[in-house]
């Protein structure tokens, strides 16, 4: 199977995005949605007087902050076959099958995967790391790849 998809890549003059740009993709993303969240809980912030109460703060908002993440990459993904991160070092996402940006299902099941993978100590991450087409674990269960723009 992965020698298909390399044959099919090859032919199409497409190129595996690097784990360099991938990362770079995901520290631009997680910066830009921490700070969302940071001036959407400004006043919790501002009233919270001790680091314990911080913490309160953030911890309270996981869930929130969980599903933001996952309709911001859902979104992305459908609309633009990127996130922002991803656009900023121009790679982006595409369904093995038809070569285009994903459709609604494949980037709502990536998103969500993509989510449970760092909940699990970034194993999925690492998987992409392992794997030979770079795919992580939201991109196996999408049967995603993500390559240069």
């Amino acid at each position: 199977m992965n020698e298909e998809i390399e044959d099919l890549l090859h032919r199409e003059n497409m190129k595996l995005a690097s784990i360099q740009k991938r990362s770079l993709a995901f520290l631009i993303d997680e910066v830009l949605l921490s700070m969302l969240l940071m001036v959407a809980l400004w006043d919790s912030f501002v009233g919270a007087k001790t680091t314990e109460d911080i913490i309160y703060v953030v911890n309270s908002f996981v869930l929130e902050y969980m599903m933001m993440k996952i309709f911001y990459q859902a979104f992305f993904t459908m609309k633009y076959g990127a996130s922002l991160g991803k656009l900023a070092v121009k790679v982006r996402v595409i369904d093995i099958k038809t070569l285009q940006t994903p459709d609604v299902m494949i980037s709502l099941n990536r998103s969500i995967f993509r989510v449970v993978g760092e909940l699990f100590f970034y194993f999925g991450f690492l998987w992409g790391i392992l794997d030979p087409l770079r795919q992580a674990l939201h991109d196996k269960t999408a049967r995603t790849l993500v390559i240069d723009a």
